[in-house]
């Protein structure tokens, strides 16, 4: 499947198939494509929680507004991004690249991100929501459905995860074999109201 083909196959799914198991080496196959989504710096500040237990799974769906696809779903990937992944080894991001490189980069993302928390949670925000598309691409490709999620407490949740005190959740996404498909698309906007060329 080509990646036209997903983007217009991928569709959010609430029906999955309960007793279908994808096998780790999938999960790991999927994962290892988001972790090629791009961050800002390459901090790389996503992190990526994923849920198969079932009794944990219950217990998300509970703080979940009892969404089935929660349980249903074979997997539950829960995105969080650490908020300072900026201060923690910052040389790390950048250990293959040329020393000046590395010599300009390193202070340059302290300098960005220290002491601008709106920043970190922005930056968090976009990293998550752009590795989000990137799993839902390749479970598409591989022929599984998914659906992101927001309709959860994210207290709640954190608790469940043991999430660190200077890590936030932005979303999950539950991934699976779909028992039906999506109903039919609400109604596209044209390009004409939503792409702007050049200026307002």
């Amino acid at each position: 499947m080509d990646v036209f083909e997903a983007i217009e196959k991928r569709r959010s799914v609430k029906n999955f198939d309960p007793n279908h198991t994808i096998p780790r080496q999938q999960i790991d196959k999927i994962l290892s494509a988001a972790i090629l989504s791009p961050t800002s710096y390459n901090i790389q500040n996503w992190r990526f929680i994923t849920i198969t237990n079932k009794d944990l799974q219950s217990k998300i769906r509970q703080a979940s507004w009892n969404q089935a696809q929660v349980t249903d779903a074979s997997v539950v990937v829960i995105l969080c991004a650490d908020l300072v992944a900026w201060k923690k080894n910052p040389a790390r991001y950048w250990k293959n690249a040329p020393q000046e490189v590395r010599d300009y980069l390193v202070p340059a993302i302290i300098k960005s991100y220290e002491g601008q928390d709106q920043f970190q949670r922005d930056e968090a925000i976009r990293s998550c929501g752009m590795a989000a598309q990137t799993i839902m691409l390749a479970a598409k490709a591989m022929d599984y459905d998914s659906c992101p999620m927001i309709g959860f407490d994210p207290k709640q949740v954190a608790k469940l995860i043991n999430l660190p005190d200077d890590h936030m959740i932005a979303m999950m996404i539950t991934i699976g074999k779909a028992l039906k498909p999506a109903a039919p698309r609400g109604g596209q906007l044209p390009l004409d109201e939503v792409v702007v060329i050049d200026h307002f």
